[in-house]
């Protein structure tokens, strides 16, 4: 059997274009995308959106960044909500798969009640040292949900058959990673936030706020090279992009 792949856009959000590309000026408007990988060995998800408040009451769930981000988050584009259009219950779900620890890719956590969260170890430390927490906008809230954690160090093998693979792109947290599929039809790398823009790869072009901007160009030379040599590159928040992609119960 072969791996299949959905996108789910669980909301947006308008922010400064600075803070997706240095020296940008005025405001943009960005998905905040999820994806289920249904493999023969269980489903995953990589990423799970928004929480479901953050539309109705972004003050209480996104904290000082309500102040810089406009949520547009109505019921029913939850990451839960989105697995039920698909005939998916969020409690069939084996691994979360988490980029990075920020709001708009964990807020959904808590609606996947038992997969085990797969994270890289040095993200998962960042998210509980008080600076680090502080210095990275982490919001414990969002990620100690009470799910089992693995945490891993580099490039993790998820069902050991090399078709869902873990990939560590640091940078623009202290503990990034990204994730390469391998489709019927060729390789796929869900870079999240080390590539939020195709202008970001083709001009390694940084975002204005990053964690390890030297560890980030880093993370795309690799997404470079894996572009290279045929691996379809899904950047993380670029709205043009997100236009061309299959939704959801579409497969990509």
């Amino acid at each position: 059997m072969s791996v299949r792949l959905f996108a789910l856009t669980c909301g947006w959000l308008t922010g400064p274009a600075g803070g997706f590309l240095a020296g940008a000026t005025g405001r943009l408007r960005v998905p905040v995308p999820a994806f289920l990988i249904d493999h023969p060995g269980g489903k995953a998800l990589f990423d799970s959106g928004l929480h479901p408040d953050a539309g109705r009451d972004p003050d209480a769930r996104l904290g000082p960044a309500a102040r810089v981000f406009e949520v547009e988050l109505r019921d029913g584009e939850d990451v839960a909500a989105r697995l039920a259009t698909l005939g998916v219950d969020p409690a069939e779900i084996r691994y979360l798969i988490t980029s990075h620890l920020h709001f708009d890719h964990t807020g959904g956590h808590a609606s996947i009640p038992n997969a085990r969260v797969v994270v890289q170890r040095r993200e998962w430390d960042a998210g509980h040292d008080a600076d680090l927490m502080a210095r990275n906008f982490f919001d414990a809230r969002n990620y100690d949900t009470g799910h089992e954690v693995l945490a891993v160090d580099g490039e993790h093998d998820l069902f050991g058959d090399g078709r869902v693979v873990c990939l560590p792109t640091y940078g623009h947290t202290p503990g990034h990673q990204s994730l390469r599929i391998r489709l019927a039809g060729g390789d796929v790398v869900l870079t999240a936030d080390a590539c939020y823009l195709r202008r970001t790869l083709e001009e390694l072009h940084l975002p204005a706020i990053v964690h390890d901007p030297s560890a980030m160009l880093s993370s795309l030379h690799r997404l470079r090279a894996l572009q290279q040599a045929g691996a379809r590159i899904f950047y993380g928040h670029d709205p043009e992009f997100w236009a061309t992609v299959p939704q959801a119960p579409a497969e990509v």
